[in-house]
């Protein structure tokens, strides 16, 4: 598998996400997966607001989660736990780093715009097969430092399933399943990086078990990669705490 990290012009807000993607990748070739930076395309959107225009950042997260955490854990650590978009993620996935003046949040819409994307990658090489990855980064938990996580993407299919395959010993393996998607995102992020590096793009080419598809995820597609809270292998750490509901409700959490 081969990544490349591609180097972008400053992304200001209301910057043409188009314009950028053409200038910044002029070839995109058959068989590949462009990632993108979930950041630039919340700028793109001016999905941002102004710090000054906050005076409770605490309210803005709640604003834009679907559930939050409340406890003294929030002044202990700087962050409040949140789910956004069926992801456990810190800070309802608001960024302030590379955001100069401003808070960035999620892009709308994610599967959309996806699709979109993908629709405007395939035109660029003639409709050859081709996938859209939409990454960020976050964190493990009982691990330090952060790593790639898809929000959306479309093209190929998102798990790859060994169900049914033998394992070493000639066993039926019984439920796993590869997330596709994570594993490409913390492997692309990697490569980009978190920093100022400013390659908030990268093509990965020569990927492992992917199957690309000529049409958008469908609904069941994108019902597939997430679980409910109650039938996660952490159900006893989700569902033990008292979870409070964010004006992007509803969630997975029941």
């Amino acid at each position: 598998m081969n990544i490349t990290a591609y180097r972008s012009s400053t992304v200001t807000p209301g910057h043409d996400l188009y314009q950028l993607l053409d200038e910044s990748l002029p070839v995109i070739p058959p068989n590949s997966i462009v990632v993108i930076t979930s950041k630039i395309i919340s700028l793109c959107q001016n999905q941002i607001i102004p710090k000054q225009e906050v005076t409770d950042k605490q309210s803005l997260i709640q604003q834009e989660s679907e559930y939050y955490l409340e406890g003294a854990y929030i002044q202990r650590y700087g962050i409040c736990l949140t789910i956004k978009n069926q992801l456990l993620i810190p800070t309802a996935g608001i960024d302030e780093s590379n955001g100069q003046d401003y808070y960035i949040l999620y892009p709308q819409n994610i599967p959309k715009t996806a699709t979109e994307i993908w629709h405007h990658c395939r035109r660029k090489n003639s409709n050859q097969p081709v996938g859209v990855l939409i990454t960020d980064s976050h964190t493990t938990p009982l691990r330090r430092g952060v790593m790639g996580i898809a929000l959306g993407w479309c093209g190929f299919k998102p798990l790859y399933s060994y169900i049914g395959k033998p394992d070493l010993f000639g066993n039926p393996i019984r439920v796993t399943q590869v997330n596709i998607l994570d594993a490409l995102a913390a492997s692309a992020v990697f490569v980009m990086g978190e920093g100022n590096e400013q390659t908030p793009l990268a093509i990965i080419e020569q990927a492992p078990r992917i199957h690309f598809e000529d049409h958008p995820p469908t609904q069941q597609d994108l019902d597939s990669v997430t679980i409910n809270s109650k039938d996660d292998l952490y159900a006893p750490l989700l569902e033990s705490v008292s979870w409070k509901k964010g004006s992007k409700f509803p969630s997975p959490v029941e």
